[in-house]
């Protein structure tokens, strides 16, 4: 059995904003080509602990370890990020060749000029996220599967040590999505990927291990997980239903009462459609 390298270490880490916490205790280890996918209730901190790993909001204690660095001229480790669509301005005047570009920006001086050697780098990800033809073409004329497959190639054109995914498969079609996973399967050759998402049966069929986050953290070595272990950590009645060959587990529809910081609100937390 080939030992795989930790490339993130996570250890006791707790965070929130404004001083109230959102996640605690949590401890996890990201390795080498890892495919890992954190699923989880919303509101439940996945979004808080991506921050924290990509250093965009500070623990409030704990430690974050990068343990291996692929660019070694550089101080860190190279993490690639496709951001949540909703984030995306539309209306933003950028080419797909610029998005693409800009996900070299660490590799060179504030001052200085892309080289040929990255403008050649940005041709080859243009071709192999199948976006030949639409180079100068603004990101607000691209459809939805356009621009994910943009952003993609914005997360990988660095040669990454791991990319991390916020929910990549909301606002486009299920035929893309196809074609994302597919994608995602032979970068996955290359680096690890860390992807977020609330969608279980699509995650549980795609990923190597799992990760579910509501207010800590627990992980779970493989994708193969019990209905049981789902529903202990949803915190929620989980089905399992099969479609085809795969199984799909989702979370069934209900209300309970939630208790927090001594305020009760019903809600739903319904995932996995």
């Amino acid at each position: 059995m080939i030992m795989l390298k930790p490339i993130i270490e996570i250890k006791d880490l707790s965070a929130g904003y404004d001083g109230k916490p959102v996640l605690h205790d949590v401890n996890l280890t990201i390795y080498e080509h890892d495919f890992l996918g954190i699923i989880g209730p919303n509101g439940g901190g996945k979004t808080t602990l991506i921050k924290c790993i990509l250093g965009l909001l500070k623990p409030y204690s704990g430690e974050i370890i990068y343990l291996e660095n692929k660019n070694r001229n550089r101080t860190g480790l190279s993490v690639g990020y496709l951001p949540q669509y909703s984030t995306i301005d539309r209306k933003f005047p950028i080419s797909v060749e610029e998005v693409i570009l800009s996900g070299l920006n660490v590799q060179k001086s504030l001052i200085s000029r892309f080289s040929k050697e990255h403008r050649d780098k940005v041709k080859a990800v243009i071709t192999r996220m199948g976006l030949e033809g639409l180079e100068k073409r603004a990101i607000g004329q691209l459809s939805g599967g356009q621009l994910q497959r943009a952003l993609l190639g914005r997360a990988i054109v660095s040669d990454p040590s791991v990319v991390i995914l916020d929910e990549p498969s909301t606002y486009i079609d299920k035929q893309f999505e196809a074609r994302l996973y597919k994608l995602l399967a032979e970068i996955n050759k290359e680096c690890a990927i860390v992807l977020v998402s609330h969608d279980i049966g699509t995650v549980l069929q795609q990923v190597k291990t799992i990760a579910c986050v509501n207010e800590t953290l627990d992980y779970h070595p493989t994708s193969e997980v019990s209905g049981e272990w789902l529903e202990k950590n949803f915190h929620c009645p989980i089905e399992l239903l099969g479609h085809g060959s795969l199984p799909h587990r989702i979370l069934a529809d209900h209300v309970h009462t939630h208790h927090k910081d001594g305020d009760d609100s019903e809600h739903n937390c319904c995932c996995g459609h």
